[in-house]
């Protein structure tokens, strides 16, 4: 680890000319600190912007249950950062985890002298499990999920991950297949507690503007049916256009629709990549970053064939827009995306059959009748011509993405009960009274 960290520096100067968020504190990637802090914060690591959602919900509940709690949030990514600063209060820090190296992970923790760490989902890095133990900071994976497929590499590299696994404090794991494939791993779990992003909250402000997208796509006073593809990943836009080329008919019937494609790539590193892929095929796109921010409307927003997704933090007002939304990741074998946002938000999802990373949540969906699996992207836009063909079946699929979340709620609340109660077991002090 420590020999890779000049290739760490070159790839951050990389990613940074496109996302300049990862040219900021570059230092604190290495373990170099310069902010000042006060002891004793809960620490909480969100890698990148999906877990930082998820944190949000858990942080919420944990300031319910322990007043006075100061946050330490680190992440990996900079979109994770951008969507972290919303969750900040006075006397939090916000700051980068260290690169997985002995030394690095030791200055993080002597700076900071955080009371306890949560990491979110699947971040075990053995350095910074063993730094943890070392200095007596309680560490606890939290919404915790594994996959099989990263299940078989951990078992490959069981001298690895074992002692990593084993020196967490405590897993709280999503399902009870999640549970059983980390116990095999050698974790402690002590609770299997749900899937965290049931939790979502209603986003009003997303909703209204959402409406008012919708009125201003309106032509002749019918509304355009909107498809978002939500979460694209390299290869996939592709796809989508050779499967719309190949069948005329197809095509055709989407035009007469007036169907708007709202697409929306995952990495803002591609925004750019994207629109140019788009354009070559002869679509015509309109960029969200081109709308105006004083509300006037250009004429190109209304009539193009695309809309390209390029913002941050903005899924719940595209997943409102949309009445229907192709997942991405799951048509490469790259193991999908959450959907349990787009069905909190009432928009149905047609899923490629790669979805090993949210295996539990997918079916979940798939028998609730919030989701339907397909073999390809040809598959995926048969699919999308018959929930536009039939508006009933699509009502009904977003209904059931509605009464699926609702039924799973609760999951942030219990999380936060369990990881006060074993720090109170552990005699961590003070933290239910000020932290």
């Amino acid at each position: 680890m420590g020999a890779l960290q000049p290739l760490l520096r070159r790839k951050l100067q990389r990613r940074g000319q496109q996302e300049p968020g990862y040219l900021h504190q570059v230092p604190q990637r290495f373990g170099v600190y310069d902010t000042p802090v006060k002891a004793g914060a809960v620490w909480v690591h969100a890698v990148s912007l999906g877990e930082t959602r998820a944190a949000a919900l858990l942080v919420h509940a944990l300031r319910q249950h322990m007043p006075g709690m100061r946050l330490l949030l680190t992440h990996s990514t900079a979109t994770g950062w951008a969507q972290g600063q919303a969750l900040l209060q006075p006397g939090d820090v916000q700051a980068w985890l260290p690169w997985d190296t002995p030394e690095a992970t030791r200055r993080f923790l002597q700076r900071h002298q955080p009371h306890c760490g949560v990491l979110m989902e699947t971040e075990v890095w053995p350095s910074l499990v063993q730094a943890c133990r070392i200095h007596g900071v309680p560490l606890f994976l939290a919404n915790a999920r594994l996959n099989d497929k990263s299940f078989h590499s951990a078992q490959r590299w069981s001298w690895l991950s074992g002692p990593a696994y084993r020196g967490l404090r405590g897993v709280l794991a999503q399902s009870n297949a999640d549970a059983k494939r980390l116990r095999a791993l050698g974790a402690r779990v002590d609770a299997v507690l749900g899937n965290l992003k049931f939790d979502v909250q209603p986003q009003p402000v997303a909703q209204a503007n959402a409406q008012r997208w919708r009125s201003q796509w309106s032509r002749l006073g019918q509304p355009r049916p909107v498809i978002m593809l939500a979460s694209t990943r390299e290869g996939e836009e592709a796809l989508w256009l050779e499967a719309l080329a190949a069948n005329a008919a197809r095509m055709q019937a989407f035009a007469d629709a007036g169907v708007l494609w709202l697409l929306v790539p995952r990495h803002p590193q591609r925004f750019d990549e994207v629109h140019q892929q788009v354009v070559a095929k002869g679509c015509s796109v309109f960029r969200r970053s081109a709308l105006p921010a004083d509300g006037a409307w250009p004429a190109q927003a209304t009539d193009a064939q695309v809309w390209l997704g390029d913002s941050l933090g903005e899924m719940p007002q595209y997943f409102h827009a949309a009445d229907m939304a192709l997942l991405g990741g799951s048509f490469m074998p790259l193991g999908g995306q959450n959907l349990i946002e787009a069905a909190a938000f009432g928009c149905p999802i047609i899923m490629g059959p790669h979805t090993f990373n949210f295996a539990e949540a997918s079916e979940q969906a798939q028998s609730a009748g919030a989701a339907q699996r397909v073999a390809d992207m040809d598959g995926a836009l048969n699919q999308a011509l018959a929930w536009l063909s039939d508006r009933a079946a699509l009502a009904q699929a977003q209904q059931a993405g509605l009464d699926m979340v609702a039924q799973g709620r609760g999951a942030a609340d219990r999380y936060a009960q369990e990881i006060v109660r074993q720090l109170s077991d552990s005699q961590v002090g003070g933290l239910s009274h000020g932290a």
